[in-house]
């Protein structure tokens, strides 16, 4: 059964996250969008874990159910620690099968920290001891590094990461089969590096709101199993695993280099050009994503490793609608076509992905339409994010004008 998974959210309880992120909520868009299974989050918090506990059906899989959406119990945590003389920030997510294992972890980890201080805890703990941790509470958890190459709070961050995956794990290395790619990079930038072939890339969008939910997302063909899937990603299983919903990676806050309270965005040569000094105010650059790839990378760009697990980059459906009607993306305008256009094609991911071009064409405002027609094929224009400030997408060029199109269609 083809299915599509967002394993990475935040819940209420998570700082700077929105109160409609309750188990409701996130079943309502789940089901807009049209995904299938979608991850927790934060089941490390008590409370947010009580909800869990009262909202949702155990299927006897792994998984669990609310409202005809599939949940699979995850977590991230904050690791903050030193090693060998230098301070490391990463951050990790947790894969569990049951609440009785879960309930295992946290009184380990509330033991080390507070869990309660935040759905997204920071612990003093070595991410390594972290993954020795859970896999002896159970071997069917599942620990994926998340958004590894994020400047701050990575495995690979410019700022606070490590060169190998091998020097932050160490031993536990075998039980890492999987990594989380993150908003500002995508499949192709990772397949660069050939130390990453041997692991599955994932991407989940870390939503903080309902409305973000399967930004970034993956799409399985197998059973809505947490054994199956797991075991798919372990083997990285192209007959089960079958691709990656992306968003374009420019897009993301870390892309390129720079200070944003300067204004000044860089690419890694102009960033080299200038020692990754700051131009304007003298002081060290933010280093982004694609900088630290090309620090880290042992082939050219457009390399694609064999056994590649695919990918598509899209742009969200309201995006493409705000940019089409040339209004911000919050707009009552937009939100009524979003839902206008849901109502004919069901999901959002059906009309990104499925529908073809002439039956949108068809149904739909022609420059909507044409919007999702050139995101497809990448026939966009983007404004890379850097220091923390997402990049901008640009779909239509000013004074280019639909008009006419528009006026043919009421007759």
């Amino acid at each position: 059964m083809q299915f599509i998974a967002d394993f990475h959210i935040h819940s209420k309880y998570s700082r700077a996250t929105s109160k409609d992120m309750d188990v409701k909520n996130i079943a309502k868009w789940a089901k807009l969008k049209g995904i299938q299974l979608m991850g927790t989050g934060d089941f490390t918090h008590h409370l947010w874990l009580e909800e869990l506990k009262s909202a949702l059906e155990p299927q006897n899989n792994g998984l669990f159910m609310y409202n005809g959406i599939n949940f699979m119990l995850t977590s991230e945590i904050s690791s903050i620690y030193s090693k060998k003389g230098k301070t490391y920030r990463v951050h990790i997510m947790i894969f569990a099968p049951s609440f009785k294992v879960v309930d295992k972890i946290n009184q380990t980890l509330s033991a080390i920290g507070n869990l309660a201080s935040d759905g997204r805890p920071i612990l003093g703990l070595d991410v390594k001891e972290l993954t020795r941790i859970v896999m002896d509470i159970s071997a069917d958890c599942f620990i994926v590094p998340a958004h590894v190459w994020t400047p701050w709070f990575s495995v690979f961050g410019s700022a606070s990461g490590f060169n190998k995956i091998e020097y932050c794990f160490e031993e536990q290395t075998k039980n890492i089969h999987c990594l989380e790619t993150g908003l500002s990079s995508d499949p192709a930038m990772n397949w660069r590096w050939s130390a990453l072939d041997k692991f599955s890339l994932i991407s989940n969008s870390d939503s903080h709101s309902p409305s973000k939910i399967g930004r970034e997302a993956n799409v399985f063909d197998c059973k809505i199993d947490y054994y199956d899937i797991t075991g798919a990603l372990k083997t990285k299983d192209k007959k089960k695993f079958l691709y990656t919903i992306e968003f374009f990676p420019e897009e993301g806050k870390y892309h390129f280099d720079g200070h944003r309270n300067c204004d000044i965005r860089l690419s890694p040569k102009e960033s080299k050009q200038n020692n990754n000094i700051c131009p304007k105010c003298k002081r060290p650059l933010t280093i982004g994503v694609m900088n630290r790839v090309e620090q880290l990378s042992d082939r050219e760009e457009g390399f694609v490793p064999k056994d590649a697990i695919p990918f598509k980059n899209l742009i969200p459906l309201d995006e493409i609608i705000a940019d089409a009607k040339g209004v911000g993306k919050s707009s009552q305008a937009v939100e009524k076509e979003y839902h206008a256009i849901l109502s004919r094609f069901g999901t959002e991911f059906n009309i990104l992905l499925d529908v073809d071009d002439e039956q949108l064409k068809k149904s739909i405002s022609p420059r909507i339409a044409e919007g999702i027609i050139r995101v497809r094929k990448g026939n966009v224009k983007i404004y890379p994010g850097y220091d923390g400030e997402y990049g901008k997408i640009q779909i239509f060029d000013e004074g280019e004008d639909f008009k006419q199109e528009e006026q043919l269609r009421l007759f």
